[in-house]
């Protein structure tokens, strides 16, 4: 039986599993909103397919998405990343990952845990949206701005308002799936 999907997904297997099993469900351990917004980071520029192809090398090379560890990378080991073709090898982005858990570290801290303090910008609800054609979805909306301005203003990098809206969608704080994909009323 053929299922209805998302447009964006459609005849590749990958993506499909991915959006079948992870894309809009809500996620709130600590663990798995660091390896999205680390991802979502490596994909600002890309085609999210191409992330998802090395997801499994990202996750080699950045110990499991360890944010302590990650927080406590030294120059050796970014330039071993730097030399490591199964990532996206952008000096950036890498230095952004270092950077990015430390200050994870320190909105834990403040708010307990990363979920609280990004899931309260949604009362702690997913927001669901009403798309009819993926093609429509919005790259960013005002909400995403605000969270986008607060994370920079927390020391993240690479936190525009486009990687954070992705960010939201992937981990279920907004459900962008379309209206007639089976998916839509099941996350």
């Amino acid at each position: 039986m053929n299922k209805n999907r998302c447009g964006w997904c459609a005849g590749n297997e990958l993506y499909e599993a991915y959006h079948d099993e992870e894309w809009a469900v809500p996620v709130y351990d600590d663990a798995t909103l660091f390896e999205f917004l680390i991802l979502e980071t490596f994909q600002a520029g890309l085609s999210w397919i191409t992330i998802l192809k090395k997801r499994e090398n990202f996750r080699k090379a950045f110990d499991n998405f360890d944010y302590k560890k990650i927080a406590k990378y030294n120059s050796s080991k970014v330039q071993a990343l730097l030399q490591d073709a199964g990532i996206v090898r952008n000096k950036l982005k890498v230095n952004a990952t270092i950077t990015n858990a430390q200050a994870f570290m320190k909105v834990q801290e403040e708010f307990g845990s990363f979920s609280k303090y990004i899931w309260d910008f949604v009362d702690g609800k997913p927001l669901k949206n009403k798309v009819e054609n993926y093609k429509n979805a919005p790259a960013n909306t005002d909400l995403s701005d605000a969270i986008s301005k607060d994370l920079k203003k927390r020391g993240f990098k690479f936190v525009g308002s486009t990687v954070i809206y992705a960010h939201m969608q992937a981990t279920g704080m907004v459900n962008d799936h379309e209206v007639s994909c089976f998916r839509y009323n099941e996350v």
